[in-house]
C-alpha cells in the first residue's frame, strides 16, 4: 500500500474529525445545537456519499468489472454495519432517556425498580438484536 492510498484513507477521517472540531466550537461561541447537529449529519452525508461513489468510479474509470460476489459481500458489509451502527444509537438514546427516569422512579419509590429496570433492559435490547442481525448477514458472506 503506496502512501498516497493511506492519505486516501485517512481522508474521510480527518474531515469527520474537522467538522466535529468546527461544531464544538460553533456551539462555544453561541451557535445553536440544532445548527451543529445538521451539520455534523450533512458532513456525515457527505462523506458516506464520497466514499460510496469512489470505488464505483475507479473500477469503471479502470474498466474492470467488480465481480458479482464481491459487490454482493462489499453491501452486505455495508448493510451489517449500518444495523449494528444505527441499532446501538437506537439502544443509546433510549437508554439515556430511560436510565434517568428509571433513577428517579427508584428514588421516589424503592419498590420500583425491578419495573425502571426493565424498561432500561429494553432500550439496551434494540443494540443487541442490530448486533445479532449483522451477525446474520456476516454468517451468510462466508
Amino acid at each position: 500500500m503506496s502512501l498516497f492510498d493511506c492519505l486516501l484513507l485517512a481522508l474521510p477521517v480527518v474531515f469527520l474529525i474537522g467538522s466535529v472540531l468546527i461544531a464544538v466550537k460553533a456551539v462555544a461561541r453561541g451557535k445553536s445545537r440544532k445548527t451543529a447537529l445538521l451539520l455534523q449529519l450533512a458532513s456525515f452525508a457527505f462523506v458516506f456519499a464520497v466514499c460510496m461513489i469512489c470505488p464505483f468510479a475507479a473500477s469503471a474509470a479502470e474498466e474492470t468489472a467488480v465481480s458479482a460476489a464481491g459487490g454482493a459481500d462489499g453491501m452486505a458489509f455495508i448493510g451489517a454495519a449500518a444495523a449494528t451502527g444505527l441499532s446501538c444509537i437506537g439502544g443509546g438514546i433510549a437508554v439515556g432517556n430511560a436510565a434517568p427516569a428509571a433513577i428517579g422512579a427508584t428514588s421516589e419509590d424503592p419498590k420500583a425498580f425491578g419495573k425502571a429496570i426493565i424498561f432500561v433492559a429494553l432500550g439496551e435490547g434494540i443494540a443487541l438484536y442490530g448486533m445479532l442481525i449483522s451477525i446474520m448477514i456476516l454468517s451468510k458472506i462466508g
